[in-house]
C-alpha cells in the first residue's frame, strides 16, 4: 500500500493558491558504540540524552479531569484480545476528560475549530513523526490547512493563537529541555534554522545552513526534511536533503547545532522521500521508494540497507539505548509490522552498489485471512525506551468479514520479539470527501507516554470537520 499524499505538498498548493560525489567530513562525529553488536549499558545516556537532564512534566492528569477516571494502578490491557466494534461515543467537549469505552482511558477534545480558529477550517494533529507536545508538556500544536501554525495551554485546552513567522510546511521542532523554544524551517526549507521564543513570538536566525555547504551546494534554495524528519533526541544533530529553486536534489548534509558546523556532506541527484537522524544522532536516514531506506554514518563513509521500500515509519529508541526503525513491509507474505536494530545492523562503504538489508525481528502481521490495513508509527516517546506508538485506518475486512484486531485502534507496540500491545484508543475517524490525508489519525506520543494526539473527523462526514484530540495517561500505564 503506498504512503499517503505527502503533506508538504498539500500546504505548498493550498499557499500558493493564496497568494554520488566524494563525501566531505568534519573533525568530529557522533560517538558510535563500541561495538555494533554490542548494547549500551541499560539506563546510560544515549549521546547526550538524559532523561534525567529533561524538565518533569506537571501533573498531566489534572487536565480535563482525567485523574479522576482513573483508579490507582491503572494499567493498560491488550489490544490483542479487545474487540474490534467500535462502541458508540458522542464527540466529546474541548477540554472535558471523558472514558474511552473499549480500554478505559480519559479522552480529551483538544481543539475546537469554531471557537478556536473560525476562518481556518480543520484543526488537527500535524504528524506521527512530530512531536506536539513541548519538554515540560504544558504546550502543543495544532495546525490549520491555511498554513497557521497553532499553540494551546496543555493544563487548560486554551488556544493561545498562532505563531508568527511559521508559514505552511515549517517543521518545527521543539527544544528538548527549554519549553519555550522552538526551532522552525523557512516554508519548504529555505537556507536557514529560525528559533522562535513562544511566550514573546519573537524569531531569530540560529543556523545558516547554505554557508556551510561545499561549492556543489552553490545553488541551495530548500533544505529541509520533506516534511517527515527529526533531529537527534538531543536537538544537536540535524539532517538535511538540499535542494535548488526547482526542488531538485543538490545533496544531503547533516549539521551539528551545538556547534554551528557541518559533520558531513555528500552530493547527490537521486530524490527521496524524506530524510531524518535517529535519535542518538549516530545515523541519518534517506528514505526512498526507488532506492529502499538506509542509514548513513553522519561523515557519509559507511551506510546500512533498513528497508527496499520507503513506507511509513519512525525511528525509536530501544529498550537497550540504541537507535531502531519501526516500519511496515507490504510486500512480505505477512504485510510484516517490523522494527531494525540500526546500530548491530553491519554496514558497507558508502560507494558501495548494493547491501543485504539489515536483520529485523516481525512484531506482527497485518495481513490477517485477506484484510490489509495502513499505520503510522511515533517513536517520539524518547523516554520510554522500547515503546512506539501504532495508529491504524484503512483496514480492510477479512475473507470472513471480520476486522484484524489492530483495526482503526491507537495502541503502545512493545519493540521486541513477541510484543505486547496495550490499548489506547479507537480513534472513531472515517475519510472526509477530498480531506482523506487530513483524517488519517497520525497519531504523535510525548517523551514520556503519558500523552498521545491524533486526528479524528469523529465519523462525521462534514467537509473540514477534523479535530485533534488527546489521550492522558497515568504513571505505571504501561504496566512497568
Amino acid at each position: 500500500m503506498p504512503k499517503a499524499f505527502p503533506s508538504w505538498l498539500v500546504f505548498v498548493l493550498l499557499l500558493l493558491a493564496a497568494g554520488a560525489a566524494p563525501p566531505s567530513f568534519a573533525r568530529e562525529l557522533p560517538a558510535q558504540p563500541a561495538s555494533t553488536r554490542q548494547a549500551p549499558a541499560r539506563g546510560g545516556a544515549v549521546l547526550g540524552h538524559s532523561p534525567r537532564a529533561l524538565p518533569s512534566p506537571p501533573p498531566m492528569l489534572q487536565a480535563g479531569g482525567c485523574a479522576a477516571l482513573y483508579a490507582a494502578g491503572f494499567a493498560l490491557t491488550s489490544a490483542y484480545e479487545a474487540p474490534t466494534s467500535v462502541p458508540a461515543l458522542a464527540r466529546p467537549q474541548k477540554g472535558v476528560g471523558v472514558r474511552e469505552p473499549t480500554f478505559g482511558t480519559c479522552l480529551v477534545r483538544a481543539t475546537d475549530r469554531q471557537a478556536d480558529y473560525p476562518a481556518g477550517g480543520f484543526l488537527r494533529n500535524d504528524y506521527s513523526r512530530r512531536q506536539a507536545f513541548n519538554a515540560d508538556g504544558t504546550r502543543y500544536l495544532a495546525f490549520s490547512p491555511d498554513g497557521y501554525w497553532h499553540q494551546y495551554d496543555a493544563a487548560s485546552f486554551r488556544h493561545l493563537g498562532v505563531l508568527k513567522g511559521l508559514a505552511g510546511d515549517a517543521e518545527p521542532q521543539w527544544h528538548p529541555r527549554d519549553p519555550h523554544r522552538l526551532d522552525y524551517l523557512p516554508l519548504n526549507g529555505g537556507t536557514v534554522i529560525d528559533e522562535i521564543d513562544v511566550r514573546r513570538g519573537t524569531s531569530q536566525v540560529v543556523a545558516d545552513l547554505k554557508a556551510a555547504l561545499p561549492e556543489w551546494g552553490a545553488s541551495a534554495e530548500h533544505i529541509w526534511t520533506k516534511s517527515e524528519g527529526s533531529p537527534s533526541a538531543d536537538a544537536r544533530y540535524w539532517g538535511f536533503q538540499v535542494e535548488n529553486g526547482k526542488f531538485e536534489l543538490l545533496g544531503f548534509m547533516v549539521w551539528d547545532q551545538q556547534e554551528r558546523r557541518v559533520v558531513g556532506t555528500r552530493q547527490a541527484s537521486d530524490r527521496p522521500d524524506h530524510v531524518s537522524m535517529s535519535p542518538s544522532g549516530r545515523w541519518f536516514t534517506i528514505s526512498s521508494d526507488d532506492d529502499g531506506t538506509w542509514a548513513w554514518s553522519p561523515d557519509f563513509a559507511q551506510k546500512k540497507k533498513l528497508h527496499h521500500k520507503s513506507e511509513h515509519s519512525d525511528l525509536a529508541i530501544g529498550a537497550d539505548g540504541h537507535d531502531v526503525y519501526v516500519s511496515i513491509d507490504y510486500q512480505s507474505n505477512g504485510g510484516d509490522v517490523f522494527f531494525v536494530d540500526v546500530d548491530a545492523c553491519p554496514a558497507v562503504p558508502a560507494d558501495a552498489r548494493s547491501a543485504p538489508e539489515c536483520p529485523r525481528t516481525v512484531l506482527f502481521r497485518s495481513y490477517v485471512n485477506g484484510s490489509v490495513g495502513a499505520m503510522h508509527f511515533s517513536g517520539k516517546a524518547y523516554d520510554r525506551p522500547g515503546w512506539a506508538l501504532v495508529s491504524t485506518y484503512g483496514t480492510t475486512a477479512s475473507r470472513d468479514g471480520s476486522l484484524p484486531w489492530f483495526a482503526d485502534k491507537i495502541f503502545a507496540l512493545e519493540l521486541k520479539d513477541k510484543p505486547r500491545a496495550l490499548g489506547i484508543a479507537y480513534h472513531r475517524s472515517i475519510g472526509v470527501s477530498g480531506l482523506g490525508y487530513w483524517s488519517e489519525p497520525q497519531a504523535t506520543v510525548d517523551r514520556g507516554f503519558r500523552r498521545i494526539q491524533f486526528s479524528s473527523s469523529w465519523l462525521s462526514t462534514s467537509e473540514g470537520d477534523i479535530e485533534a484530540y488527546q489521550v492522558l495517561l497515568p504513571d505505571g500505564a504501561l504496566g512497568e
